[in-house]
């Protein structure tokens, strides 16, 4: 939007969370709060992004430096004082040409596009000097209350702090989301003096002295309340955690995926899913993860960070993390892919196998009980059961290269780094040192020896 700046504050303690780190840091439905401010005014096309950090200053910096599709410019405030010491801060940010600046908070994480294109709308539309985002809710404690004239104009906003009793029991709260005119917001600023019981700089001071001059405040009343939630403990980022999760199953399932016990299903902010795919209950869908269209994710599934093809089977109680699995793959169950893995298309992990760092070549069965890290296998291999690829040597990690068409025997420890050419076959029970040549047949196994049965013989009863 074309001569629109955002500024997010970011800068609060949030003593009230008792955490060592940064309020904006925790995460709701896998992310930080603070991101779902950054995307709201990414997708507004901006001019220009201003997050005001300051407590935990280097651990927000550091996430804000990690959205790097993203366009900020980070601005701090040493000492806390205030929301409007906060603003004065973010000045040298705007440009001579900004004609609104939208305010956020980067506590306040369920906030939709469509609320704030309706506040920019009416801010363009009726040209206010500010244009304010009130709610009404059935419990005000913890917010500044919307204090309005004889005449239903917005007067002021008063803290909970410096409400009177009277005020208190005002129902109609302010939610810290604000579109101004930049002449206006910061002449106003100069004008703020920290009278107040918590001795700040009140950026809420700004709307009673718009109404005192006669140059207009304009509100905007949500329709969802749920939207102006602000997190400031444990209590409410476990609210707000469950009306995003609950708006995540309802895209995905608008999107044409099934999900058969919706409220037993964690799905992530930043998860993709196909269409026709079945998500079955008591599942966590984490991080940046992918999932391609028909697939099937069975009870007790954990994904996270991970790229899934389509049609792919991941079958009961799978933990996957950092893979890549290609189409029509099967997966467990009782399988760990660790990160690194890669399973190429038509390839099955079965019972009790973990993989790590490990690429399995298309159409190769691991079936039971294997261990595989850090190893190359091509294609339509098998790997028996109980096979272990032995990588660490107590100092370094070796790679296993295992070629295409070959067969390792149950039991097998290949002991790397090593490589099995192509055809060939790994006897059962093998511990393999040296490499196989391709067509081979590996043996490593003591000779068996049978010995007359004498303790048999002990133990039979005396007739």
């Amino acid at each position: 939007m074309i001569g629109l700046a955002v500024i997010i504050l970011a800068a609060g303690q949030g003593t009230r969370m008792q955490s060592v780190h940064p309020k904006v840091l925790h995460p709701v439905a896998g992310v930080p709060m603070l991101r779902y401010a950054l995307d709201v005014a990414q997708r507004l096309q901006p001019d220009v992004i201003v997050p005001v950090i300051g407590h935990g200053r280097e651990q927000v910096r550091s996430f804000l430096e990690t959205q790097q599709h993203l366009s900020l410019t980070i601005v701090e405030q040493p000492v806390q004082r205030g929301t409007g010491d906060a603003i004065m801060i973010a000045k040298s940010a705007i440009g001579e040409k900004t004609q609104a600046i939208l305010i956020l908070n980067g506590d306040v994480p369920l906030l939709t596009d469509q609320t704030i294109e309706r506040l920019l709308s009416l801010q363009d539309h009726e040209q206010p000097s500010v244009t304010m985002l009130t709610a009404r809710v059935s419990d005000p404690t913890g917010y500044g209350r919307v204090v309005r004239s004889g005449d239903n104009r917005v007067e002021r906003i008063v803290e909970e702090v410096d409400a009177s009793p009277a005020e208190q029991k005002i129902s109609e709260i302010n939610t810290g989301t604000y579109v101004f005119t930049p002449s206006f917001l910061f002449s106003a600023l100069d004008e703020i003096q920290p009278e107040n019981a918590q001795n700040e700089y009140y950026l809420t001071d700004t709307v009673k002295i718009a109404a005192a001059k006669g140059n207009g405040v304009v509100s905007l009343l949500l329709d969802d309340p749920a939207e102006a939630y602000g997190i400031n403990s444990r209590m409410d980022l476990a609210n707000v955690e469950g009306v995003m999760r609950r708006r995540i199953r309802e895209r995905v399932m608008t999107s044409g995926v099934t999900l058969v016990d919706p409220q037993s299903t964690y799905i992530d902010y930043a998860v993709e899913i196909g269409q026709d795919t079945v998500v079955y209950p008591h599942t966590a869908l984490e991080g940046t993860t992918m999932v391609g269209e028909n697939c099937v994710i069975r009870s007790g599934v954990r994904i996270t960070d991970s790229v899934l093809g389509c049609a792919v089977t991941i079958l009961d109680s799978s933990v996957i993390s950092g893979s890549l699995i290609q189409d029509e793959v099967v997966v467990g169950p009782f399988a760990h892919l660790r990160p690194g893995s890669i399973l190429e298309q038509r390839s099955k992990v079965g019972n009790f196998v973990e993989m790590k760092k490990t690429v399995l070549g298309q159409g190769s069965k691991a079936n039971h009980l294997s261990y595989l890290g850090d190893s190359r296998i091509g294609r339509d291999v098998n790997i028996g059961a109980g096979t272990i690829t032995c990588n660490y040597d107590g100092t370094q990690k070796h790679e296993t290269i295992i070629e295409d068409d070959t067969f390792i025997g149950s039991n097998s420890a290949l002991v790397a780094p090593v490589k099995i050419g192509a055809g060939a076959l790994i006897a059962a029970g093998s511990t393999i040192t040296k490499d196989v040549p391709p067509e081979d047949c590996g043996i490593a196994r003591s000779k068996q020896v049978n010995k007359p049965a004498r303790s048999l013989k002990r133990n039979q009863k005396t007739k």
